[in-house]
Formats: structure tokens, sequence, C-alpha cells
């Protein structure tokens, strides 16, 4: 799959979130990568910034939150078309709960792990 194809996956799963919640996103980006960091060669997306339940009256004036969804790994995990978009469906509804304040062992518990 090109990264072109990946893109419009990403760009597709952020259409399926539901309004009432993409009205309440601020100040995020949303990024594609091919390879996440050595360190971590697995990982399929990450969120990185300040979520909105720890923001508080000195939150102003700040860099974006990043969401970054790394399309190799995922590519190799999977074994179709098929898997790559609902993988990537997960992934970017787990980084945007991340975003939301939820943290990894309830998304593992609603099954977005």
């Amino acid at each position: 799959m090109t990264r072109e194809e990946f893109e419009e996956l990403v760009a597709e799963a952020l259409d399926r979130i539901p309004p009432e919640l993409t009205r309440l996103m601020d100040n995020v980006a949303v990024f594609v990568e091919d390879e996440p960091p050595a360190d971590d060669p697995e990982l399929l997306g990450l969120y990185e910034g300040t979520p909105l339940t720890d923001r508080g009256e000195w939150y102003a004036g700040v860099l974006p939150d990043r969401i970054t969804i790394y399309r190799n790994p995922t590519l190799r995990m999977c074994e179709d078309r098929e898997s790559v978009v609902a993988e990537t469906e997960v992934t970017v509804v787990h980084e945007i709960a991340h975003h939301f304040g939820i943290d990894d062992e309830r998304l593992h518990a609603l099954g977005y792990g």
C-alpha cells in the first residue's frame, strides 16, 4: 500500500469520528510517518501533547498536540487491505482517545488496545 493510500485511510478514519467529538478536539494535528522511533519498532500510533482533561488556565500559546500514525508497522502486521483499514481505524481512535484523556488501560478494556 502506498503512502498516499495509507494517508487516505487515516483521513477516512478521522472522518468517521462523530462530529460531536471532533468539535471538542482542540489544538491537535495528525501526521502519518513511515516508521516509529527505533526504540519501539512495533508502535502503530503515538499521541504527544497535553490531554484536554489536563489543560487548565495556563494552557495558551502552545504548539499543537501531535498524533502520529505509523504506516509500515501497520502494514507488516496486517495480512490484507481489510485488516489495514480496520487496524488503522482502531489506531486513530486510540490516539484521539488519548487527546481526550483516556488511558491505555481503559482503551484496552473497550477493545481499542
